[in-house]
């Protein structure tokens, strides 16, 4: 073999390895908690939070590799749960549908159902939001699955809207006629991406009223500040532009696959709309000048932005919250996590968890080239709602610093709980089927 093809393949090699981040090593999440005791409480029923994640060998250290299977593939031998859809006609004449799915293999011992919110243009047809329902039912918990306006399509948009960033209506609608059908129930909200932007802007909205019924919310992989995101994601470092591209293409699929709706005559006049513009645009800041500000009533892209962003809204949260976010994720750059972690390190009942790896909702653990079937998200968003059920009950704990005392407690007055949280039945071996 000559010179030169020996460093063609050796220049091959070392990139390979530079993107596929081989050298780098499993680690704890960092977690970032100023409130001891909800933290102990979470990290009893979730023990992962206290333990190493341990990526796919050959290429779960990248986070691009993590990012682009959870966007191209989804999850391993992914299950199709049972549930039913549930519509609901809004007072803008919008048709909004939400997919509800019952527990299996028995009930958790308290009425829980998991709200969910999924990722930018996801539905319950998703299949990471599959794969997590099924896991949960299979705990005992109700899931609602909120199907973003436009992107079913087998659902017709009947007004002149989809969803966008800061949109919380929908959210709230589902979470009402929830309440109507099961006025017991206790709420977990979890939000992945988007939909954790949703949920965590939702918790801190002024104006809404907050039903008591809801007890704890889960964010994951947001980035939490959509300005300074923008920033980040219109340049080329990391890749991040043709991440930007993959966005502002699917967006603008979905408009223009209901433009006989979005895009009719009535609706252009009415809202000022190009629809030359909304087609060429190139990056989401051109779609949403050309589309979204004027929609919602917006003078600028950053008067839509600063409203769509959950940093706005953190200080008004008076539930229980645990955000995730890893470092790798090339989507939300590590300077955005900086106000999480501040928050996190100074408010009661607030956690932050945060990976070195797992990319953008990626998350995939063991093996060295295939990996478990369940993923190190499901089992942690799982067994965090375990947490959170338990941190509700408002355990009388003495004020100890010793952390096996405080479990002790814990395991005597609730071992049904984290018994059923370990059982049998939980196992991500179950799910290998």
């Amino acid at each position: 073999m000559s010179p030169v093809v020996l460093a063609v393949v050796a220049v091959i090699l070392c990139v390979l390895f530079r993107i596929l981040n081989v050298n780098s090593q499993a680690h704890k999440p960092l977690l970032h908690a100023r409130d001891r005791n909800f933290l102990e409480t979470l990290v009893h029923i979730a023990p992962m939070l206290g333990q190493q994640y341990v990526p796919t060998r050959l290429w779960g250290f990248s986070g691009h590799v993590q990012t682009i299977l959870h966007s191209v593939i989804g999850r391993v031998r992914c299950p199709w749960p049972i549930g039913a859809r549930v519509y609901l006609k809004l007072a803008d004449k919008s048709t909004l549908t939400y997919d509800l799915y019952e527990p299996v293999g028995g009930p958790h011992e308290d009425d829980i159902t998991v709200a969910i919110c999924p990722g930018i243009g996801n539905t319950s047809e998703s299949v990471y939001i599959r794969t997590f329902v099924h896991y949960s039912q299979y705990h005992g918990y109700r899931c609602a699955v909120l199907n973003h306006i436009g992107a079913l399509n087998s659902v017709h948009v009947t007004a002149s809207r989809i969803f966008t960033y800061g949109h919380t209506d929908d959210f709230n609608s589902m979470l009402e006629n929830l309440l109507e059908k099961y006025p017991n129930t206790r709420l977990v909200l979890v939000g992945f991406s988007l939909g954790g932007n949703l949920i965590t802007k939702y918790l801190g909205e002024k104006q809404r009223n907050h039903s008591p019924n809801i007890i704890g919310g889960i964010s994951i992989c947001q980035g939490y500040n959509a300005i300074e995101t923008l920033k980040y994601l219109l340049h080329w470092q990391n890749f991040r532009r043709l991440y930007l591209y993959v966005m502002t293409d699917n967006y603008r699929n979905i408009i223009t696959r209901h433009k006989h709706v979005l895009l009719s005559e009535e609706v252009r006049k009415r809202f000022q709309l190009s629809e030359n513009s909304i087609v060429s645009a190139g990056t989401l800041p051109d779609l949403d000048e050309a589309y979204t500000r004027r929609i919602f009533n917006f003078n600028s892209v950053s008067d839509l932005y600063f409203w769509s962003s959950s940093i706005n809204y953190l200080e008004n949260i008076k539930t229980p919250m645990v955000f995730i976010n890893a470092r790798d994720d090339p989507l939300v750059p590590d300077p955005l996590l900086d106000p999480i972690r501040e928050f996190a390190n100074s408010r009661d009942k607030v956690v932050f968890v945060e990976l070195s790896h797992g990319g953008h909702l990626g998350f995939y653990e063991g093996g060295a080239l295939y990996p478990n079937p369940v993923t190190w998200l499901d089992r942690a968003i799982v067994a965090i709602t375990g947490g959170l059920v338990l941190s509700h009950h408002k355990l009388s704990i003495p004020q100890t610093d010793d952390f096996s005392l405080k479990s002790k407690l814990i395991d005597e007055e609730y071992s049904d709980l984290r018994d059923f949280q370990s059982s049998k039945l939980c196992s991500p071996k179950a799910f290998a089927m």
